[in-house]
C-alpha cells in the first residue's frame, strides 16, 4: 500500500457549487501483479493527528493485504476536496472513493447509487441514524449520493472559567448572547464563529436557524427560507455580532475559530471537539478550562449540524466493487475509528460503538466527564436541509454561500433583515426550480 502525502495545491470552495507515481515494488511474478487490483481513496487530513496513521497504516493497509488490493490513500487539505473532485469529473478519471465533508448532492449525476452499501451495512450492523439517511438519500430519485460511517459532532466549546466569572451558562442561544456580551465587557474575550462563506459558518448558522424554527425547506422539499423565524434568526445573529463578537469573523476560514480559541482570546465558539483536543496535546495552560456543551436551545428546539464524513464513488471509478466492500468493512471498524479520532468520528451506526457512554465518560484529561456529553450528541444532531433531505438544491445553496452572505449582510448593516431575506429567497427559489425541472426534486 502507498499512502499519499500532503497535496499542497490549495483551492477555494467552488463558488457556483454546480459548476461543476510511484508504485509499490512486488516480489510476486509480473503476471500475478497485473491481476492485483488498486483502490484509490482521496480524503481530508483529519484534524485529530492520530486518526490518519490509524486509517492509512492500520486499517487500509490491513484491508488491502486481506483482499489482495493495493490501497492508495491521498490525504489533502479540507479546501482542496471540492476543487479536486470537480477536476476529476472534468477528466472522467481519478480516485475510486472521494470523501466529502460538505453537502455534495449537487454532484449526484456523476455518482453511483450507494443503496446496496446502506442495505448491507444495515443487515450487518443494525439501523443507521435517521439524520444519516436524510443526508444521503433523495426521495425523488430514490438514490443515495454517498455513504457515511461517521458524522461530526456539533458542540459548543467554551471557557468555563470566564463563564463562571460571568455567572452564566451557554444553555440557550439567549444565554449565549447575554453571557458572551458580559464576558466581552468584563474580560475583552469575545464569542466567535465565522460569518464568511465556509464550512464552519454554513453549519453554525443553520444550527441557529433550525433551533429558531427557520429552514431552507420543509419536510417535503419546498423552499421555506422566507419566514418570520428566519427574520428572527437574522436579528439575533446581528445582535450577537454587534454585542459579543469581533469584525474579524467576516473574513475567517474553516480553521480560524480553532486558532483564535487556542490563543486564549475567545470565550465561546461552535465546533466539533477538535479545539479541546488540540489544547490538550499542546498542553496549554487553559486546556482544563475548555469545556464542551450541547448545542444551545432556541425558541423552537435544540438542534445542531456539523457535517458527515461522506464517501462517494464516481460512475467512472475503476474499482467500484472494491470501494463498496471497503466501506462496508470500514463500518465494522467504527469503534476503532471513534477512538483513533479522539471521539470526533461519531458513529452513524450506533451499534458499532456499543460502549460509547463508557468510553467517553472515562476520558477527560483529569476532568471528570469532560467528554461525557458525547453520549447525547445524536439527540440534537440533524442534517443540512432539516427537516427534509440534503438534496441537490440544498447542496447548491450551501456551496454558493447564500445563507452566510445573507447573515453577513445583515450583521454589518449592509442590508436590513427584510432586504437580505428577499434576495436570498429569490436565489433559493430559482435553484429549487432548476433542480425540479431536472427531475431531482
Amino acid at each position: 500500500m502507498r499512502v499519499g502525502g500532503t497535496i499542497t495545491r490549495r483551492g477555494m470552495l467552488a463558488g457556483s457549487g454546480a459548476a461543476l507515481a510511484a508504485t509499490g515494488v512486488s516480489l510476486a511474478p509480473k503476471r500475478a501483479r497485473a491481476q492485483r487490483k488498486t483502490l484509490r481513496i482521496m480524503q481530508w487530513r483529519h484534524f485529530v493527528p492520530a486518526y490518519d496513521p490509524w486509517f492509512n497504516e492500520t486499517f487500509a493497509r490491513k484491508w488491502g493485504e486481506t483482499n489482495d488490493v493495493d490501497v492508495i490513500v491521498d490525504n489533502v487539505g479540507f479546501a482542496d476536496l471540492t476543487p479536486r473532485a470537480v477536476s476529476e469529473i472534468q477528466a472522467q478519471r481519478g480516485h475510486d472513493l472521494i470523501q466529502f465533508v460538505t453537502p455534495h448532492a449537487v454532484l449526484a449525476d456523476h455518482l453511483i447509487d450507494h443503496r446496496e452499501i446502506f442495505e448491507e451495512c444495515s443487515r450487518r450492523y443494525g439501523k443507521p441514524t435517521e439524520f444519516a439517511l436524510r443526508a444521503h438519500f433523495n426521495p425523488k430519485t430514490k438514490t443515495y449520493s454517498g455513504f457515511a460511517a461517521a458524522y461530526q459532532p456539533a458542540l459548543i466549546t467554551y471557557r468555563s472559567d470566564l463563564w463562571a466569572k460571568a455567572q452564566a451558562v451557554p444553555n440557550t442561544w439567549d444565554d449565549v448572547l447575554t453571557g458572551a456580551r458580559r464576558i466581552k465587557l468584563l474580560d475583552g474575550k469575545p464569542a466567535v464563529f465565522s460569518l464568511a462563506p465556509e464550512h464552519n459558518c454554513e453549519q453554525t448558522l443553520r444550527s441557529i436557524m433550525y433551533s429558531f424554527g427557520a429552514s431552507e425547506q420543509d419536510a417535503d422539499g419546498r423552499p421555506t427560507l422566507k419566514s418570520q423565524a428566519t427574520l428572527d434568526t437574522l436579528r439575533y445573529v446581528k445582535n450577537l455580532f454587534e454585542q459579543a463578537m469581533i469584525p474579524d469573523v467576516l473574513g475567517w476560514d474553516g480553521a480560524s475559530n480553532n486558532r483564535f480559541m487556542l490563543t486564549g482570546e475567545g470565550c465561546l465558539t461552535v465546533d466539533s471537539l477538535s479545539i479541546p483536543r488540540a489544547a490538550e496535546s499542546m498542553k496549554l495552560d487553559f486546556a482544563g478550562d475548555l469545556r464542551l456543551a450541547a448545542m444551545p436551545a432556541g425558541p423552537a428546539s435544540r438542534l445542531g449540524s456539523f457535517g458527515f464524513y461522506t464517501y462517494s464513488i464516481w460512475k467512472f471509478a475503476e474499482n467500484p466493487e472494491g470501494a463498496k466492500q471497503f466501506l462496508i468493512d470500514y463500518v465494522g471498524q467504527s469503534n476503532a475509528a471513534f477512538l483513533a479520532s479522539g471521539f470526533q468520528n461519531m458513529p452513524c451506526y450506533p451499534a458499532t460503538v456499543p460502549d460509547l457512554e463508557g468510553l467517553t465518560g472515562a476520558a477527560g484529561n483529569g476532568i471528570a466527564a469532560k467528554y461525557g456529553l458525547m453520549k447525547d450528541v445524536a439527540s440534537w444532531t440533524t442534517n443540512v436541509g432539516h427537516p427534509g433531505y440534503t438534496n441537490p438544491a440544498v447542496s447548491e445553496i450551501y456551496a454558493r454561500g447564500i445563507v452566510s452572505k445573507m447573515f453577513a449582510d445583515v450583521a454589518t448593516g449592509r442590508l436590513t433583515p427584510e432586504q437580505a431575506l428577499d434576495g436570498a429567497d429569490g436565489e433559493e427559489r430559482a435553484i429549487f426550480n432548476s433542480w425540479r425541472e431536472r427531475g431531482h426534486l
